[in-house]
């Protein structure tokens, strides 16, 4: 590290600190579009209410049932009163993502903290760091599996069920995502582009650049599902993808798990032999 060129290690951990940024903050960034009134034209009212049905949509059942037919007005009312997300793959790359700038932070912080006290605070942090990926990636991907089992049930629950599905997750502002994906993926490749040019021993660590190259599938499966069906059907295989992303996020999150606690116990020998 100490041939390491600064600005450009630096410019790599603010790219990384911005895909974090613009991934956490994407539900902001992509507001979702109004429904279209002729998906819903010519629908026709049902009998029974699909099993698991939440109560927000239950008045929106009762109005079909009664025969009235899909109004928009209750359309509009169901959708406002269950906010609809504009994705969860993009959100969800921020765990893949966050662990990759604690690795690039912790190798960062040597150039500000003596070597002995580094190798120190480096296995610490790693391992909190780990434990807290591992416990949001859990989470994550229950509430992933959770949602992505309800659209595909009202999708099948036809014709409310279907109704109700396009009135909260059928109508994903793919264009938007696929504007902050690709944004996302400059972003990463000119990081990378800046570690080797900081130092070309960024090449040798496997972890780092197998970390590295995690993040770059994870953002190009989020980009393919969202374009591998019909709009209508994109938020479905959003889910799958963000399912995706929590499984390599849970991975690297043990693998650093393992590499920390490892490290942490090294240092404790140490500390006897030199004690003893």
């Amino acid at each position: 590290m100490d041939r390491l060129r600064k600005p450009f290690f630096i410019a790599a951990l603010v790219l990384l600190a911005l895909c974090v940024l613009v991934e956490v903050g994407s539900p902001v960034l992509l507001p979702q579009r109004p429904p279209d009134c002729s998906a819903l034209k010519g629908a026709k009212p049902c009998t029974q209410a699909p099993p698991g049905l939440p109560e927000d949509c239950r008045p929106l059942h009762a109005s079909l049932c009664e025969g009235e037919g899909v109004k928009m007005d209750d359309v509009l009312k169901t959708q406002k009163e269950n906010p609809p997300s504009p994705g969860l793959g993009i959100p969800y790359l921020a765990l893949v993502d966050a662990l990759l700038l604690l690795t690039l932070g912790l190798m960062g912080a040597s150039l500000l903290i003596p070597e002995r006290v580094h190798g120190r605070v480096q296995g610490l942090a790693t391992l909190i760091g780990a434990i807290v990926a591992l416990m949001t990636g859990i989470a994550l991907l229950l509430a992933a599996i959770g949602l992505l089992l309800t659209m595909v049930t009202l999708v099948a629950s036809v014709p409310f069920g279907t109704i109700v599905y396009l009135a909260l997750w059928g109508f994903f502002n793919r264009g938007g995502a696929a504007g902050t994906l690709g944004l996302l993926m400059t972003f990463k490749l000119v990081a990378g582009v800046c570690l080797v040019l900081a130092h070309q021993r960024f090449l040798q660590n496997k972890g780092l650049v197998l970390l590295y190259l995690t993040s770059l599938l994870a953002n190009a499966v989020v980009s393919f599902l969202h374009g591998l069906v019909p709009g209508i059907l994109v938020s479905i295989t959003d889910a799958v993808g963000a399912i995706i992303v929590s499984i390599l996020g849970l991975v690297w999150a043990v693998l650093l798990l393992v590499g920390a606690l490892v490290s942490i116990i090294k240092v404790l020998r140490l500390k006897r032999v030199a004690a003893a």
